[in-house]
């Protein structure tokens, strides 16, 4: 399960999607190997961040370099970058959300593919069969962030039914922004779906932006015709919904940096076929028992799938982790 999408409706993504909003706190970049303990309360010691994992731009040098072996990054500093924290960072409490989760370039005809999911201490994506009551203020400016900063938003077809996907919103600065970057005002849904039992009277295709569906030969002919009258349709695969194939649809459209937010069979698809780069994990300070989903579904791999730390960031107890492919 995923962050709900039903919060990109006219309310505001962060009125609705239900998350737990704990006041202003401040979202602060964690040291690897390099913590203080401070003493709370009967004598328990909790860990705190002291100095910053990575910059942004080494980060950025980390991707680049796997995108382009032997090329050396020469990016300038991430518009908003002060010096207060040496060496040209920010300090810490002045985190540019941007420049932490900017993305390498794409190039033309390939795409790299994040994805965002939320979890408690214990592996449960959902509560009571939402992911609300896992996130906080700061996950959600990490959810937005994420989604103005991609193509595409990709999304299974049963998540978006069960959250009640409308579009993206975008603010206006930011559709400037996106504009400038060559990216277009407001990134697609798209829609992964053999069966294609979706409403077309849904919210998702009532949106200025034209969503799109990602389907196969073998889908129902008058849910075709019923869909392609709200959604543009891309066949990809015969029986069933080839994701490679999906994928390179959504590069010959210029979607390069696609956004996957679930569900977790979708996301285990991805991930088990090396067709993920990334994974953005917001890890919530919950345990909440057995029998919950988890941010993977589906059948058992045949071996792990090992990702490399990004950088860690933290508020409210909250850690919000990016994970880069080997």
């Amino acid at each position: 399960m995923t962050r709900p999408a039903t919060g990109d409706a006219a309310t505001g993504d962060a009125a609705s999607r239900g998350r737990r909003d704990r006041g202003a706190r401040r979202l602060l970049p964690v040291a690897r190997g390099a913590v203080a303990h401070t003493t709370v309360g009967s004598g328990w010691n909790r860990v705190r961040e002291v100095r910053r994992l990575s910059s942004p731009q080494e980060l950025s040098a980390r991707l680049l370099a796997a995108e382009h072996p032997g090329e050396r990054y020469r990016g300038d500093r991430p518009a908003g970058q002060a010096a207060a924290g040496g060496h040209g960072e920010p300090a810490p409490d002045d985190v540019d959300l941007d420049a932490w989760y900017r993305l390498p370039p794409v190039a033309a005809g390939k795409v790299h593919v994040r994805s965002n999911f939320v979890s408690s201490l214990d592996g449960a994506a959902e509560v009571d069969g939402r992911s609300g009551a896992l996130g906080g203020s700061a996950d959600r400016r990490v959810f937005r962030t994420l989604r103005w900063l991609a193509d595409v938003v990709l999304v299974g077809a049963g998540t978006a039914v069960a959250e009640d996907y409308g579009p993206v919103i975008v603010p206006p600065q930011r559709r400037e922004q996106r504009l400038a970057a060559g990216q277009t005002p407001v990134p697609p849904v798209a829609v992964i779906s053999g069966s294609l039992r979706l409403d077309p009277s849904a919210r998702l295709f009532g949106a200025d932006v034209r969503p799109l569906v990602l389907t196969c030969r073998a889908a129902p002919a008058d849910r075709y015709r019923e869909l392609a009258a709200v959604a543009d349709m891309l066949v990809c695969g015969d029986e069933t919904v080839d994701l490679a194939a999906a994928l390179d649809a959504l590069a010959e459209r210029g979607l390069g940096r696609v956004l996957c937010e679930g569900g977790p069979s979708l996301h285990a698809a991805l991930a088990g076929a090396s067709l993920l780069d990334e994974l953005c994990l917001t890890l919530a300070p919950l345990l909440v028992g057995p029998d919950r989903i988890r941010i993977v579904g589906g059948r058992r791999w045949p071996t792990p799938v090992t990702m490399a730390l990004g950088h860690v960031l933290e508020e409210d107890g909250s850690l919000f982790l990016r994970y880069l492919r080997r």
